[in-house]
């Protein structure tokens, strides 16, 4: 079957793969239709991306078919529109027992740990599979980052009216916002991509916004906030530069969640942390209950995922394109990818 392989940094080949085995019991057999890329994959091309190794075929925002299910599943039938939580957690370990199988300690994450979705076919566990009759597939690729953004929100506790800046105006420092903008947050972007900074004000309704290039963060947070400072803070760049600055950003007994991710050590200034009693969180991947909640938010119009989608390829040309998607000149806020 036709599949695009990662087989090292900088190196996509399409070629061919063996087909999928038939789903065994709690399986699910499935057709992708829509592989949205995201910075994971992007980091992955880039040869930056943690808990990576190659060959590897990447795509976990993923916009489903069943083609057939095994014993046992009773909640999917042949035929169903899908959208896939790629998290595949044990159910066992501490984590799983508690509750929080998003940070579970044998994750295998679709598309990072396994092989996931830039080939036709493949099997996953049913229990993975977030059905929508209403939904397209491109719809449905883009549960999953959404699904990011609105864990990370969920786990600030973020609450109507007060000021809650996001810092990456990338695909997840989107989510972030959308969710934030969801709470009626006063929502304000930091970014220095001022095509970036357009999108989230006219498509998702964020009030306030800061040019990092050229304006003094502080100040201008300063400025917005009448001088309080953010109370909840999210850093969506993978950037250690980025990320250790924010520290600076937080109003006193605020919170600073990491979203993004990057392979190395971070530091900050412990007077400067502990003076303001800060709250310092790391958000990853999502709890299944967030798909439908979130495939009900898309059903209902209250999320447009449209204007989200600016670049499409079919995959067999994805290598020759992909390498145009990781810069930023091109304008790329999501390409997706069409089988």
């Amino acid at each position: 079957m036709k599949t695009l392989l990662l087989e090292e940094p900088g190196h996509l080949v399409f070629t061919d793969t063996a087909e999928p085995l038939n789903p065994g019991p709690g399986e699910a057999l499935v057709r992708v239709h829509r592989v949205g890329v995201c910075g994971t994959d992007i980091h992955a091309f880039g040869g930056k991306q943690p808990f990576f190794s190659y060959p590897r075929i990447l795509g976990h925002e993923l916009g489903l078919e069943v083609i057939a299910v095994g014993d046992g599943v009773s909640h999917l039938k042949t035929g169903d529109r899908c959208a896939a939580e790629p998290y595949v957690n044990c159910q066992e370990c501490i984590a799983c027992r508690r509750g929080r199988g998003n940070c579970c300690t044998n994750m295998q994450v679709i598309g990072v740990h396994t092989d996931g979705g830039m080939r036709e076919r493949f099997v996953l566990p049913a229990r993975k599979l977030h059905a929508s009759s209403k939904l397209n597939y491109e719809q449905l690729a883009l549960v999953e980052p959404l699904s990011i953004g609105a864990h990370a929100v969920e786990r600030a506790q973020v609450d109507a009216g007060e000021f809650v800046l996001v810092i990456g105006a990338g695909p997840i420092g989107l989510a972030t916002m959308q969710f934030a903008v969801e709470k009626g947050a006063q929502v304000i972007v930091l970014d220095i991509n001022e095509a970036r900074i357009e999108f989230c004000q006219k498509q998702l309704g964020v009030q306030h916004a800061i040019n990092g290039t050229h304006e003094n963060v502080i100040h201008a947070l300063a400025a917005i906030t009448g001088g309080d400072m953010p109370t909840a803070v999210f850093d969506a760049t993978g950037s250690p530069k980025s990320m250790m600055a924010s520290f600076d950003y937080p109003a006193h007994g605020g919170r600073l969640v990491f979203v993004g991710l990057f392979p190395g050590e971070v530091t900050f200034n412990d007077p400067n942390f502990h003076k303001r009693e800060l709250t310092l969180m790391g958000s990853r991947n999502s709890h299944p209950a967030d798909f439908p909640r979130i495939i009900s938010l898309i059903e209902s119009g209250r999320i447009d995922t449209a204007p989200w989608i600016t670049h499409r390829s079919e995959l067999d040309v994805v290598a020759d394109v992909f390498d145009s998607w990781t810069r930023p000149e091109t304008g790329v806020i999501k390409a997706m990818i069409e089988l």
